[in-house]
Protein backbone atom coordinates (compact mmCIF):
# COMPACT_ATOMS: atom_id res chain seq x y z
CA UNK A 1 0.00 0.00 0.00
CA UNK A 2 1.07 3.62 -0.84
CA UNK A 3 0.37 6.61 0.52
CA UNK A 4 -2.11 8.46 -1.25
CA UNK A 5 -0.92 11.37 -3.32
CA UNK A 6 -1.09 15.03 -2.51
CA UNK A 7 -3.46 16.53 -5.68
CA UNK A 8 -6.28 18.19 -6.89
CA UNK A 9 -8.78 16.03 -5.21
CA UNK A 10 -11.80 18.35 -5.28
CA UNK A 11 -11.15 19.23 -8.80
CA UNK A 12 -10.95 15.43 -10.15
CA UNK A 13 -13.95 14.49 -8.18
CA UNK A 14 -15.86 16.90 -10.02
CA UNK A 15 -14.32 15.95 -13.42
CA UNK A 16 -15.56 12.66 -12.71
CA UNK A 17 -19.02 13.61 -11.40
CA UNK A 18 -19.98 16.13 -14.30
CA UNK A 19 -18.77 12.90 -16.65
CA UNK A 20 -21.05 10.58 -14.90
CA UNK A 21 -23.92 13.64 -15.26
CA UNK A 22 -23.39 14.28 -18.64
CA UNK A 23 -22.19 11.41 -20.00
CA UNK A 24 -19.19 13.62 -21.49
CA UNK A 25 -15.60 12.34 -21.05
CA UNK A 26 -14.32 9.39 -19.66
CA UNK A 27 -16.18 7.48 -16.64
CA UNK A 28 -15.48 5.81 -13.45
CA UNK A 29 -16.60 2.71 -14.14
CA UNK A 30 -17.81 0.06 -12.01
CA UNK A 31 -16.63 -3.83 -13.28
CA UNK A 32 -15.10 -1.53 -16.53
CA UNK A 33 -18.61 -1.06 -17.69
CA UNK A 34 -20.72 0.88 -15.71
CA UNK A 35 -21.12 4.08 -14.36
CA UNK A 36 -20.17 4.50 -10.59
CA UNK A 37 -21.25 7.18 -8.43
CA UNK A 38 -18.81 9.48 -7.44
CA UNK A 39 -18.48 9.82 -3.29
CA UNK A 40 -16.52 13.05 -1.77
CA UNK A 41 -15.17 11.41 1.49
CA UNK A 42 -13.38 13.42 4.13
CA UNK A 43 -11.43 12.90 6.78
CA UNK A 44 -11.26 14.57 10.00
CA UNK A 45 -8.26 14.82 12.38
CA UNK A 46 -9.60 12.93 14.58
CA UNK A 47 -10.08 10.11 12.65
CA UNK A 48 -13.68 10.50 11.56
CA UNK A 49 -14.51 10.23 7.90
CA UNK A 50 -17.32 10.41 5.89
CA UNK A 51 -19.11 10.21 2.75
CA UNK A 52 -21.71 11.57 0.69
CA UNK A 53 -22.30 11.72 -3.36
CA UNK A 54 -20.62 14.76 -5.09
CA UNK A 55 -23.49 14.80 -7.73
CA UNK A 56 -24.79 17.62 -5.36
CA UNK A 57 -22.12 20.46 -6.52
CA UNK A 58 -23.72 20.40 -9.96
CA UNK A 59 -27.57 20.83 -9.12
CA UNK A 60 -29.71 23.25 -10.62
CA UNK A 61 -31.93 25.57 -8.53
CA UNK A 62 -34.89 23.01 -8.38
CA UNK A 63 -32.66 20.57 -6.18
CA UNK A 64 -31.18 23.82 -3.98
CA UNK A 65 -32.34 24.30 -0.63
CA UNK A 66 -34.50 27.20 0.56
CA UNK A 67 -31.66 28.94 1.90
CA UNK A 68 -29.81 29.09 -1.40
CA UNK A 69 -32.22 30.68 -3.04
CA UNK A 70 -32.82 32.93 -0.10
CA UNK A 71 -29.20 33.51 -0.73
CA UNK A 72 -29.08 34.45 -4.19
CA UNK A 73 -31.93 37.21 -3.91
CA UNK A 74 -29.57 39.12 -1.76
CA UNK A 75 -27.14 39.76 -4.44
CA UNK A 76 -26.55 43.26 -5.88
CA UNK A 77 -24.31 44.50 -8.19
CA UNK A 78 -21.08 42.91 -9.57
CA UNK A 79 -20.62 39.48 -7.61
CA UNK A 80 -17.38 37.35 -6.94
CA UNK A 81 -18.09 33.84 -5.88
CA UNK A 82 -15.58 32.89 -3.63
CA UNK A 83 -15.07 29.11 -3.77
CA UNK A 84 -17.05 28.78 -6.60
CA UNK A 85 -16.73 24.92 -7.50
CA UNK A 86 -18.70 23.25 -10.51
CA UNK A 87 -20.15 26.84 -10.36
CA UNK A 88 -24.00 25.92 -9.46
CA UNK A 89 -24.56 29.23 -7.96
CA UNK A 90 -22.46 31.52 -10.03
CA UNK A 91 -24.08 30.34 -13.67
CA UNK A 92 -27.65 30.57 -12.11
CA UNK A 93 -26.50 34.27 -11.28
CA UNK A 94 -24.95 34.22 -14.47
CA UNK A 95 -28.66 33.77 -16.37
CA UNK A 96 -30.14 36.26 -14.10
CA UNK A 97 -27.62 38.58 -15.77
CA UNK A 98 -25.22 39.56 -12.97
CA UNK A 99 -21.80 40.06 -13.97
CA UNK A 100 -20.40 37.38 -11.66
CA UNK A 101 -16.63 35.88 -11.36
CA UNK A 102 -15.39 32.39 -10.26
CA UNK A 103 -12.74 32.69 -8.10
CA UNK A 104 -11.41 28.57 -7.36
CA UNK A 105 -7.85 26.60 -6.25
CA UNK A 106 -9.10 23.90 -7.77
CA UNK A 107 -8.06 23.90 -11.65
CA UNK A 108 -10.49 20.88 -12.02
CA UNK A 109 -13.44 22.69 -10.35
CA UNK A 110 -12.89 25.73 -12.81
CA UNK A 111 -12.86 23.43 -16.14
CA UNK A 112 -16.02 21.94 -15.06
CA UNK A 113 -17.27 25.78 -14.52
CA UNK A 114 -16.40 27.02 -17.79
CA UNK A 115 -17.76 23.61 -19.59
CA UNK A 116 -20.74 24.46 -18.02
CA UNK A 117 -21.02 28.33 -19.78
CA UNK A 118 -19.46 30.46 -16.76
CA UNK A 119 -17.79 32.95 -18.61
CA UNK A 120 -15.55 34.23 -15.85
CA UNK A 121 -13.41 32.30 -13.86
CA UNK A 122 -10.33 32.95 -11.69
CA UNK A 123 -7.79 30.66 -10.47
CA UNK A 124 -6.19 31.66 -7.62
CA UNK A 125 -6.33 32.12 -3.73
CA UNK A 126 -8.35 34.92 -2.24
CA UNK A 127 -5.22 36.77 -0.80
CA UNK A 128 -3.02 36.61 -4.45
CA UNK A 129 -6.71 38.13 -6.08
CA UNK A 130 -6.74 40.61 -3.73
CA UNK A 131 -4.11 42.42 -6.06
CA UNK A 132 -6.69 42.80 -8.65
CA UNK A 133 -7.85 46.50 -9.69
CA UNK A 134 -11.31 45.06 -9.80
CA UNK A 135 -14.17 45.66 -7.13
CA UNK A 136 -17.08 43.82 -6.34
CA UNK A 137 -20.14 44.75 -4.46
CA UNK A 138 -21.50 40.81 -3.30
CA UNK A 139 -19.18 38.52 -2.22
CA UNK A 140 -20.85 35.33 -2.23
CA UNK A 141 -19.89 32.08 -0.05
CA UNK A 142 -22.44 29.26 -0.37
CA UNK A 143 -22.15 25.60 0.23
CA UNK A 144 -21.05 26.25 4.01
CA UNK A 145 -18.16 28.42 2.60
CA UNK A 146 -18.21 30.61 5.56
CA UNK A 147 -16.14 27.93 6.49
CA UNK A 148 -12.96 29.64 4.51
CA UNK A 149 -12.82 31.83 7.59
CA UNK A 150 -11.10 28.65 9.28
CA UNK A 151 -10.65 30.40 12.58
CA UNK A 152 -10.00 33.04 14.76
CA UNK A 153 -6.25 33.20 13.12
CA UNK A 154 -6.89 32.92 9.43
CA UNK A 155 -10.52 34.77 9.62
CA UNK A 156 -8.90 38.75 9.96
CA UNK A 157 -6.77 37.94 6.94
CA UNK A 158 -8.96 36.29 5.09
CA UNK A 159 -11.88 39.27 5.50
CA UNK A 160 -9.12 41.94 4.61
CA UNK A 161 -8.76 40.33 1.31
CA UNK A 162 -12.30 40.69 0.82
CA UNK A 163 -12.04 44.24 1.54
CA UNK A 164 -9.23 45.15 -0.62
CA UNK A 165 -11.96 43.73 -3.30
CA UNK A 166 -14.87 45.48 -2.29
CA UNK A 167 -16.63 48.73 -3.55
CA UNK A 168 -18.32 51.14 -1.26
CA UNK A 169 -21.35 49.18 0.26
CA UNK A 170 -20.13 46.09 -0.36
CA UNK A 171 -21.67 42.90 1.28
CA UNK A 172 -21.08 39.35 2.22
CA UNK A 173 -23.32 36.79 2.08
CA UNK A 174 -22.22 33.65 3.46
CA UNK A 175 -23.97 30.29 4.17
CA UNK A 176 -22.83 28.48 7.82
CA UNK A 177 -23.50 25.78 10.36
CA UNK A 178 -24.02 25.94 13.86
CA UNK A 179 -22.19 22.97 14.68
CA UNK A 180 -23.43 22.97 18.64
CA UNK A 181 -26.97 21.66 18.32
CA UNK A 182 -25.79 18.22 17.81
CA UNK A 183 -25.90 15.37 20.36
CA UNK A 184 -23.52 12.97 18.39
CA UNK A 185 -21.21 11.96 21.12
CA UNK A 186 -18.53 12.11 18.04
CA UNK A 187 -18.76 15.77 17.31
CA UNK A 188 -19.99 16.78 21.62
CA UNK A 189 -15.98 15.02 21.52
CA UNK A 190 -14.83 16.84 19.20
CA UNK A 191 -15.98 19.82 20.00
CA UNK A 192 -14.20 19.23 23.45
CA UNK A 193 -11.26 18.24 22.19
CA UNK A 194 -10.82 21.23 19.82
CA UNK A 195 -11.43 23.78 23.18
CA UNK A 196 -9.17 21.75 24.63
CA UNK A 197 -6.56 22.63 22.54
CA UNK A 198 -7.55 25.99 21.98
CA UNK A 199 -9.52 26.06 18.92
CA UNK A 200 -12.94 27.27 18.69
CA UNK A 201 -15.31 23.49 19.20
CA UNK A 202 -16.10 23.99 15.13
CA UNK A 203 -12.70 24.36 13.90
CA UNK A 204 -12.63 21.47 11.85
CA UNK A 205 -8.91 19.97 10.53
CA UNK A 206 -9.76 18.00 7.77
CA UNK A 207 -8.83 16.73 4.16
CA UNK A 208 -10.35 15.48 1.30
CA UNK A 209 -9.68 12.04 -0.51
CA UNK A 210 -10.75 11.11 -3.79
CA UNK A 211 -9.34 8.03 -5.74
CA UNK A 212 -5.47 8.22 -5.10
CA UNK A 213 -5.65 11.86 -4.39
CA UNK A 214 -5.88 13.58 -1.53
CA UNK A 215 -6.05 17.70 -0.35
CA UNK A 216 -3.43 18.71 2.01
CA UNK A 217 -5.15 18.87 5.73
CA UNK A 218 -6.76 22.33 6.17
CA UNK A 219 -9.07 24.08 8.62
CA UNK A 220 -12.80 24.85 7.70
CA UNK A 221 -14.47 26.37 10.37
CA UNK A 222 -18.70 25.52 11.58
CA UNK A 223 -19.11 28.55 14.26
CA UNK A 224 -22.21 30.00 16.08
CA UNK A 225 -23.08 33.72 14.94
CA UNK A 226 -21.95 34.86 18.16
CA UNK A 227 -18.88 33.36 17.36
CA UNK A 228 -18.91 35.34 14.06
CA UNK A 229 -19.11 38.04 15.72
CA UNK A 230 -16.69 37.92 17.98
CA UNK A 231 -14.30 36.85 14.82
CA UNK A 232 -15.51 40.42 12.52
CA UNK A 233 -14.62 42.32 15.64
CA UNK A 234 -11.60 44.86 14.31
CA UNK A 235 -11.97 44.06 10.57
CA UNK A 236 -13.81 46.03 8.09
CA UNK A 237 -16.81 43.95 8.40
CA UNK A 238 -19.99 44.49 10.37
CA UNK A 239 -22.63 41.71 11.15
CA UNK A 240 -25.81 43.00 9.17
CA UNK A 241 -28.03 40.19 9.47
CA UNK A 242 -28.84 36.70 10.50
CA UNK A 243 -31.23 34.19 8.61
CA UNK A 244 -31.68 31.26 10.36
CA UNK A 245 -35.00 29.79 8.98
CA UNK A 246 -33.01 26.29 8.50
CA UNK A 247 -31.50 26.02 11.53
CA UNK A 248 -28.63 24.54 12.14
CA UNK A 249 -27.58 26.32 8.22
CA UNK A 250 -27.94 30.34 8.40
CA UNK A 251 -26.73 32.82 6.08
CA UNK A 252 -24.85 35.70 7.07
CA UNK A 253 -24.85 39.01 5.82
CA UNK A 254 -22.11 41.15 6.34
CA UNK A 255 -21.02 44.63 5.52
CA UNK A 256 -18.26 46.63 4.53
CA UNK A 257 -17.66 49.70 6.88
CA UNK A 258 -14.00 50.49 5.07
Amino acid sequence: MTAPVIGDAFGEMIRDAYAVRTGIGPRPLAGGRLPRPVIEVIERDDGLINGAPADHYLDEPDAWQPYDHRALRLCRGRVLDVGVGAGRSALELQRRGFAVTGLDTSLGAIEVARKRGLNDTVLNTVDEFSRASVRYDTFLLLGNNLGLLEGPERAPVFLAALARLAAPGARIVAQGTDPYGTRDPLHVAYHRWNRERGRLGGQLRLRLRYRELTTEWFDYLNCSVTELEDLLAGTAWRLKAIDDGDRPYYLAVMEFAG
